[in-house]
């Protein structure tokens, strides 16, 4: 069996410590903070907590995704070693990046013919995508060839689930995804919105919900709804954006409910590209379920 080589973009929201001990390689994506530039290197040249901070003051961001010169280079640095590369990219419904990583794919694969270069389509963002990576890592550690992984994820990666909330809806209405009137409505009301990343791996909102307790007991209600089996023993992550108390309260009513997890609740940061685009008190909860509508 010929080594390959398990990668996605940086956007799959585990630590840098977390990518090395399970051997996923990464992509790292851009944002710009006001017009100050960074790499989307897991919190290493910026601190999450700094880059959180800087919004909550006003900092205005951008991002940017992997061009396809920096997917050359990065695939070819694996290719010249004889490796083959099944890489997962962040979902093509919020980012160009999975049709930057093909054309990459095609150029290489002319320049190396005999090696395997798969690209697969994540449908998923956040922990969900990190989650999604550990799952593969799995197979990969426990045999399973390059082809086989591939064919997994491909027919397994819609089961990912993610399920999240905003406390500040401004961050939401500037990038489009609730209109100006029902974002001013929301927070007038304290409604905090339910939002899902949909089969197609694009964000839908689903549902209003009233003050935060609220609404950290329907992510659970979601989860208990989309999970397969009530006795759920899977994988189950959470992401945050500077709100890590919510996080551990989520993360508590979720072992109550489901306590026979498969260990114990990964809790991280969502990183800056997600978190530029929902802004500070995001949280989310992802999941192994139901094939997503």
């Amino acid at each position: 069996m010929k080594e390959f080589v398990l990668s996605c973009c940086s956007t799959a929201d585990l630590s840098k410590e977390h990518f090395e001990k399970r051997d996923i390689h990464y992509v790292c994506f851009h944002y710009y903070l006001d017009e100050a530039y960074y790499p989307d290197d897991l919190g290493q040249s910026q601190s999450f907590a700094e880059f959180y901070k800087a919004m909550e003051n006003g900092a205005m961001t951008r991002t940017s995704q992997v061009n396809v010169a920096e997917f050359e280079e990065y695939f070819e640095s694996f290719l010249k070693e004889g490796k083959d590369i099944l890489h997962v990219t962040l979902a093509s419904g919020i980012s160009g990046v999975n049709n930057a990583a093909n054309i990459a794919k095609n150029m290489m694969q002319e320049k190396y013919p005999d090696r395997k270069i798969y690209i697969v389509d994540s449908c998923s963002a956040a922990c969900g995508y990190g989650m999604l990576m550990d799952t593969l890592a799995d197979l990969r550690d426990a045999g399973r060839s390059i082809d086989e992984v591939h064919q997994w994820v491909e027919e397994n990666k819609g089961r990912v689930h993610h399920w999240l909330t905003a406390t500040d809806l401004k961050y939401l209405i500037r990038g489009g995804r609730l209109s100006k009137t029902s974002g001013f409505v929301g927070q007038m009301l304290n409604i905090c919105p339910v939002l899902c990343i949909a089969a197609d791996g694009t964000l839908k909102a689903v549902q209003k919900v009233r003050t935060k307790k609220k609404v950290l007991e329907a992510l659970v209600n979601k989860m208990a709804e989309n999970v397969e089996d009530a006795d759920y023993a899977d994988k189950c992550y959470i992401g945050h954006s500077a709100c890590e108390a919510d996080a551990q309260a989520l993360s508590r009513q979720i072992e109550e409910k489901f306590p026979q997890l498969a260990g114990k609740i990964l809790i991280g940061d969502i990183g800056t590209m997600i978190g530029s685009h929902t802004g500070p008190g995001t949280i989310v909860v992802c999941f192994w379920g139901k094939e997503r509508a």
